[in-house]
């Protein structure tokens, strides 16, 4: 495995959602935006084309130009990862390729999903993947969506053939892989955390950041968790924890990114909360449901209601 700056993928990582228009296009403008006020809140990095951006509904074309506006708006101020994973090989190494021509830190790859491909296919995807980029290859391990699993035998034999997949985003509530994961690799290793109520036990046990969709409503109290963590100081980042826990919930209120497009329309991050289909904006009910939560967090006041 490649050696990385010690500060390097490290920390939080928001993946940043997508805005779009009334007529359905992305909305760049507001896009760059999102961006600065990521890194005016002190996130570590951002994520571009991750779940919480729906990339799923966009075409290749349309991550590719999110990618570019990304890289223009950090300016260089944080790292930037390209999650370049799609169903189709073909989409993957396309973006995948794109992102490294295009000046990404590092890359993002979810397994390949719906098609429940075997372990040493999953073996032979990112080697190949990793002999189109040398830029550092995360996994992202997202169980619930991807309806495939990876094991410890697969993590070590693409490590051994991919001096540059340097860890992953672990997405899944099997807290054993993430300890058998820095057993054998050591804690160089990057396991970032993908599921926001599991934040400070993964950090804990050696996660190396997160990467919480939460982060695009409130940035800073993600990277207060993690900052506890980080100078040792866990009982401030248990007391974060606790702090987080209502809002961690209410991300899943209704399929993400539902739920953080209209906390951020309501906190006026986002001009509306526009999806495309088959996601839809979130029912009177669930939105009764998060103002509550907004309320509770002190986010927004009661005239706000």
């Amino acid at each position: 495995m490649i050696d990385l700056d010690s500060d390097f993928l490290r920390g939080s990582y928001p993946p940043v959602i997508t805005p779009f228009t009334a007529d359905g296009a992305v909305d760049h403008a507001t896009y760059e935006a999102l961006v600065d006020f990521q890194i005016r809140e002190g996130s570590h990095g951002i994520v571009v084309n991750g779940t919480s951006a729906e990339p799923s509904v966009l075409t290749v074309a349309e991550r590719k130009a999110l990618l570019e506006c990304a890289i223009r708006a950090a300016a260089g101020r944080v790292p930037v990862v390209a999650a370049t994973g799609s169903q189709s090989f073909g989409e993957t190494a396309e973006l995948t390729e794109h992102a490294t021509r295009a000046g990404a830190d590092a890359l993002l790859i979810v397994t390949p999903y719906y098609i429940r491909p075997p372990q040493r296919g999953l073996v032979a995807y990112y080697e190949e993947l990793g002999r189109r980029s040398d830029l550092p290859i995360l996994m992202y391990h997202i169980p619930g969506r991807a309806a495939v699993s990876v094991t410890i035998e697969t993590l070590e034999r693409i490590a051994e053939s991919v001096p540059h997949f340097v860890g992953m985003k672990h997405a899944s509530s099997e807290l054993a892989l993430v300890t058998e994961a820095l057993a054998r690799f050591g804690p160089a290793f990057r396991i970032f955390v993908g599921l926001e109520e599991l934040s400070f036990p993964m950090l804990a046990m050696g996660a190396c950041g997160m990467v919480n969709a939460v982060s695009n409503v409130a940035p800073r109290p993600v990277v207060a968790l993690y900052d506890a963590v980080a100078r040792g100081d866990l009982a401030a980042a248990r007391q974060a924890h606790f702090d987080l826990f209502d809002l961690n919930r209410a991300v899943f209120f209704d399929t993400n990114p539902i739920a953080i497009k209209y906390m951020m329309k309501r906190l006026g991050l986002l001009p509306a909360n526009h999806h495309r289909l088959p996601l839809m904006p979130a029912t009177a009910e669930v939105e009764a449901r998060l103002d509550r939560v907004l309320r509770d967090a002190r986010l927004i006041g009661e005239r706000a209601a």
